[in-house]
């Protein structure tokens, strides 16, 4: 595989991945009541942040720098993610007051006062054991680092 293809690659994960985690992430809030804490949030910001480097990544030189920057937001993000799950697993206390997510049209009063809230140290979901925090932990941290690791490829390199 040459360098050329690599970063190809790179830069296609670090467009994806973010974008599909963001999807997901919305999905579960909108369609299955998965409302996001305040830590939720924090760990949707580099997604943002990555998203706008790898689309830069297509169309802006230098491709590379946008990349690597798009790479580090996601591997953030997956960090941010392991402090998160870290407070839901009671492992260490978290600094965040509880958020509230005003939700509806109508009464913006109505709307805050029947609110839910959301609890940072509160696992809404979860899958085999692991949160959401925890699987965003997972796919970030390695996805980023996958970014960044085919991004270092040379023409050559095994796999």
């Amino acid at each position: 595989m040459t360098g050329l293809a690599s970063e190809r690659q790179a830069r296609l994960l670090a467009l994806l991945l973010p974008a599909g985690l963001l999807g997901g992430a919305y999905i579960s809030q909108y369609f299955f009541g998965l409302y996001p804490c305040e830590m939720c949030w924090w760990q949707r910001y580099p997604h943002f942040a990555a998203l706008a480097f790898a689309l830069l990544a297509f169309v802006a030189p230098p491709r590379r720098m946008w990349i690597v920057l798009a790479g580090l937001a996601i591997v953030v993000s997956g960090l941010i993610g392991a402090y998160h799950a870290g407070v839901e697993y009671g492992w260490w206390q978290g600094h965040t007051a509880c958020s509230v997510t005003a939700l509806g049209d109508g009464d913006p009063l109505d709307a805050i006062m029947n609110a839910p809230l959301i609890r940072c140290d509160e696992v809404q979901w979860s899958l085999f054991g692991i949160s959401l925090a925890g699987y965003n932990f997972l796919l970030s941290t390695f996805g980023g680092l996958a970014v960044l690791w085919l991004l270092g490829r040379r023409k050559g390199d095994a796999l």
